[in-house]
């Protein structure tokens, strides 16, 4: 009984500890090859295998199993287009901060998740506690979003509306410091 206890606290002790929204055993460290694949990808997600592996100078084969274990392992989360957003009819966008409940992020995460428009929720440290990107067709809808929907979440003490009047996407080479 007590070796089987002290196995037990052996595993206690060697086991990593839980990361937030991650399954699965933590990343492979990735080398020069990987990071060249991301930023590829980042700047054009539906670059074939074959181009990518040109690019990277590996086989195709190699490029394939190394894009597939980026995905395995939680890098690549998925693949999307870049938006032009005023042009898809959501001409309105904002940065709301809001000031919650202590405690209540999971249930505060959820109901913004199901918002129209939210399109970057983050739990931040500072004067706030959730930074909220959304993206509404008009700044009336976004005065809804906001006075409606927002206020109306028990758990959300305050908001504070910052209307963006421009914004520019980072190409991937200016994301990396290491380029």
């Amino acid at each position: 009984m007590a070796d089987e206890q002290m196995a037990e606290d052996w595993e206690q002790v060697v086991a990593p500890a839980p990361t937030a929204g991650l399954t699965g055993p933590p990343a492979r460290p990735l080398d020069a090859i990987d990071r060249d694949i991301l930023r590829i990808l980042q700047t054009d997600g539906r670059a074939s295998i074959r181009s990518v592996a040109e690019r990277v100078h590996v086989s195709r084969a190699n490029a394939y199993a190394r894009i597939n274990r980026l995905i395995d392992d939680g890098v690549i989360r998925g693949f999307s287009a870049r938006v032009n957003h005023e042009r898809a009819g959501h001409g309105a966008s904002a940065y709301i901060t809001l000031k919650i409940v202590q405690n209540s992020w999971r249930t505060v995460r959820e109901q913004l998740q199901a918002l129209p428009g939210a399109a970057h929720i983050a739990l931040v440290s500072g004067d706030f506690d959730v930074l909220l990107l959304v993206h509404t067709p008009d700044n009336r809808t976004l005065r809804e979003l906001v006075l409606t929907k927002l206020q109306s979440i028990p758990e959300v003490l305050s908001t504070r509306t910052l209307l963006v009047f421009e914004e520019t996407d980072l190409d991937p080479d200016h994301r990396d410091p290491g380029r």
